[in-house]
């Protein structure tokens, strides 16, 4: 960290653009889960159910799906205790390691987000891709892609 002597404040144009960034962030995800909530999930519940529905055999580690999820073990099992007792998900221990448990998709889960992810598609798509002609939306990831990269680096550091 710099000294306060050093800092490097934020120029205007800097103050704007991670204003901005900042804004639509927080709006955004307000948006979807917004649009989320008439199927009764919340943005983490969709998470999950993404990262399950695409996994090898619609299950994954407990530990994995936090680090995926960025929740912590402790968060991610009362978000899951909840999704158990709506059907969604259902936990089943590791036979390979006891103190393991895989969080796994029910029929019920992929029937729901065969069901939702239409309308997911459809609220990201209005409230962000369609709002973006495709040279911005490439730029913006190339303009991303190396602060994720960094920040995936920056994980379980102290």
């Amino acid at each position: 960290m710099e000294t306060e002597t050093a800092t490097r404040w934020l120029t205007d144009a800097e103050q704007c653009a991670w204003r901005t960034h900042l804004d639509v962030s927080r709006l955004l995800m307000h948006q979807l889960e917004k649009d989320l909530q008439p199927f009764g999930l919340t943005n983490n519940d969709y998470e999950i159910l993404v990262n399950l529905s695409e996994s090898a055999e619609h299950r994954m580690r407990m530990s994995d799906l936090a680090t995926a999820t960025l929740q912590s073990k402790s968060r991610l099992s009362h978000q899951i205790t909840r999704m158990e007792a709506a059907g969604l998900v259902r936990r089943v221990n590791c036979e390979s390691d006891r103190r393991g448990l895989y969080a796994v998709l029910t029929d019920e889960g992929m029937e729901t987000m065969r069901k939702v992810a239409p309308h997911h598609v459809a609220s990201v798509r209005a409230h962000f891709i369609d709002l973006l002609p495709p040279e911005a939306l490439a730029a913006l990831h190339a303009s991303l892609t190396p602060v994720a990269e960094h920040l995936r680096g920056q994980r379980g550091k102290a």
